[in-house]
């Protein structure tokens, strides 16, 4: 059985707010369906104009990390099992977002920003698209010097698994890389996630400084093809490109790295010991199709549920595309009050 705290999670906490919306308004913005972005300064006026245009806007806790991390407390059902830190503003979203991260049983830890806002996503649905804009704010304000405070840094220690998504690579490179060493030095198992084209192509460095100290490696198809061309590992084949990357240098030897690629409908993906297996994904109709977005982040959660417990990567697989399954079912990162995976 999982215990409370064996699971560690550092990322961006944003409330996402969410509308349906036409092709049109994403042109307005200059955003493409089925990607993510950070805001520039062009999209400021972005949030306010989808409150004004669209009647039916839902706010939902959001963050990759911190949804993969309600996720797989939801499916333990035990209290404080996922411990998660970012950082937000002293806010009313602020609340809003803590307060859906701990009636799941989160134990959050956030660091708060005094002259930042709580960090917000804009989540354009077109269809059975979504587009995501992240003003970060807040979230961009995290320090090492949170991690390393004695009571934050004894729940690093206190933790067995540690998950990381790449957005956060371009907030504190330095806390990702703490964390990494210490889960190398102590043979306990460090995660990431490629989590959207534009880190491969502009975030390189801290990616590739990580990179030797990831036991398994999350991502989706793009962002698998995007990191094999930034690497030089070829594009087009996206099981030589998890078996190029199973092969990268490591650490820590004495595991091998594993890389898992979801492949939207078509099979996960699992690479590892010079090997790729497929494992298929649970059918569903288009129609039933509400909101694709956070489905990777429940694949994580869903796989790290499984993961804490000892359980082998089918298990793990089988309980991802399950939790996947169910929160492309939902709108936002949402899930029922209990869970009924066997």
């Amino acid at each position: 059985m999982a215990r409370e705290g064996i699971l560690f999670g550092m990322g961006n906490p944003l409330l996402d707010i969410t509308a349906n919306c036409d092709e049109d308004f994403l042109k307005k913005y200059d955003l493409k369906t089925d990607n993510a972005i950070l805001a520039e300064e062009k999209h400021k006026p972005l949030y306010q104009d989808m409150i004004d245009t669209y009647q039916h806007v839902e706010y939902t806790a959001g963050g990759a990390t911190q949804n993969s991390m309600r996720v797989a407390q939801w499916l333990l059902g035990v209290p404080k099992i996922a411990t998660f830190m970012g950082c937000i503003g002293k806010d009313k979203f602020g609340e809003i977002l803590k307060q859906k991260a701990t009636e799941i049983g989160v134990a959050v830890h956030y660091q708060y920003n005094d002259a930042e806002p709580t960090g917000t996503s804009a989540v354009l649905v077109t269809g059975q698209s979504r587009s995501l804009c992240a003003n970060l704010a807040a979230a961009n304000c995290f320090t090492k010097e949170h991690l390393d405070e004695k009571l934050h840094w004894e729940l690093v220690e206190k933790a067995q698994f540690y998950y990381v998504s790449g957005f956060f690579l371009t907030v504190c490179p330095p806390a990702i890389q703490e964390v990494a060493n210490h889960a190398c030095s102590h043979n306990k198992m460090f995660m990431m996630n490629l989590s959207a084209p534009f880190l491969s192509q502009f975030f390189k460095e801290p990616l590739m400084a990580a990179m030797p100290y990831i036991d398994i490696i999350f991502g989706n198809e793009t962002e698998a093809a995007t990191f094999g061309k930034e690497q030089n590992l070829g594009e087009d084949d996206i099981k030589e490109i998890a078996l190029k990357v199973i092969a990268l240098p490591k650490e820590n030897k004495a595991r091998s790295r594993i890389v898992v690629f979801t492949q939207g409908p078509d099979p996960v993906l699992v690479a590892t010991d010079g090997k790729v297996t497929e494992y298929p994904v649970i059918p569903l109709a288009d129609k039933d199709i509400v909101d694709t977005n956070g489905a990777g982040d429940a694949f994580v959660g869903g796989f790290l549920s499984q993961l804490v417990q000892g359980k082998p990567i089918e298990d793990c697989v089988r309980c991802g595309n399950y939790a996947a399954h169910l929160i492309i079912q939902r709108s936002g990162c949402s899930f029922p009050e209990k869970p009924d995976f066997k």
